[in-house]
């Protein structure tokens, strides 16, 4: 192996510096060229790329966002499109790319090997919705930024006897929610996954402000609704004053924890290492504290499930 291409795509996460360095400078230290190629599968279409070395990427550690740019490519889903990217691949001289990324991204490198080109990925999305692994890059940091923003939010709502419904990201998983919900001691979460019914929701508030609990919080992950819905649901149903946050794009960015540099330090090396030694269609992630490489496939099209510990351990503390 003598050069390989990366690149970044899709909704950006903390972290993904971290990995692009690790690609970078696992590469150069086996006397490997690397290139970046900038906005995802644009640039690989278009052939906008810029040279990695060991020093080029010095300094991006600790950065959130991505060097490399981020952007969803819409000529790459058209088979015309693939076909021009495999012949960049070809053009540029690479024995390889690695895709750092979720789920549209990783199946963009699935399709792309399909094509002949090895790939690797790298799983990286604050959803962590890739199947097979135990956290995704850029999840920690994620789940991070919420704490930190409930437990201020719960001083507003302690303060004035308010009950607060905290939106955040999580269109299909829900696990920025459960996790953040749990490490704040949220009163109620709501998920895609866990079913609900408002009705009992509004009936155990009820119950609680009766009970003189005056303050509340409900964690809500964007695919289980929306917070000012409920919000405005929750005031014209209850003797309640409610408010609503969405916290949005505030989860993506930012600097990384570091669980999330070191996990993105780690996969990167792993991805470099296993094109080195002849693998494709895998993914490089951690599962039971361990860097392993997942099936493409099988990563993109299972679902990853909400830890069934996490969700006993909600019903028994969130009384």
């Amino acid at each position: 192996m003598k050069r390989i291409g990366l690149l970044t795509s899709g909704g950006d996460a903390s972290g993904m510096n971290a990995a692009i360095r690790a690609v970078a400078r696992t590469a150069a230290s086996m006397g490997v060229e690397a290139v970046g190629f900038e906005r995802g599968y644009d640039g690989l279409v278009s052939n906008t790329w810029i040279e990695l070395n060991a020093r080029s990427v010095s300094g991006i550690l600790e950065l959130g966002g991505t060097m490399l740019k981020s952007a969803r490519s819409e000529l790459f889903r058209t088979e015309e499109g693939r076909k021009q990217a495999a012949l960049v691949v070809q053009q540029n001289r690479l024995d390889g790319m690695v895709i750092i990324g979720g789920n549209g991204s990783q199946i963009g490198g699935y399709l792309l090997g399909q094509l002949g080109v090895p790939v690797v990925g790298v799983a990286s999305t604050i959803d962590n919705d890739l199947y097979g692994f135990d956290y995704t890059i850029g999840f920690d940091t994620a789940v991070n930024i919420a704490i930190d923003a409930i437990d201020r939010i719960r001083d507003v709502a302690e303060s004035h006897d308010r009950v607060f419904v905290v939106e955040v990201m999580g269109r299909d998983n829900g696990s920025i929610a459960l996790e953040a919900a749990l490490a704040t001691g949220a009163d109620i979460v709501l998920t895609p996954e866990l079913p609900f019914s408002i009705p009992k929701l509004i009936t155990r508030l009820h119950d609680d402000v009766m009970a003189q609990k005056k303050h509340h919080i409900i964690v809500m992950a964007e695919g289980a609704g929306h917070a000012e819905e409920l919000s405005h649901y929750i005031n014209a149903n209850l003797p309640v004053e409610c408010r609503a946050t969405v916290l949005g794009y505030v989860q993506r960015g930012g600097s990384p924890t570091r669980f999330d540099r070191l996990l993105a330090s780690t996969s990167g090396e792993a991805a470099v290492v296993a094109l080195s030694e002849g693998h494709s269609g895998v993914v490089a992630g951690t599962r039971n504290g361990h860097i392993v490489l997942q099936e493409t496939l099988e990563a993109v099209t299972r679902r990853n499930l909400l830890k069934p510990e996490l969700v006993e351990l909600l019903k028994r503390v969130s009384i």
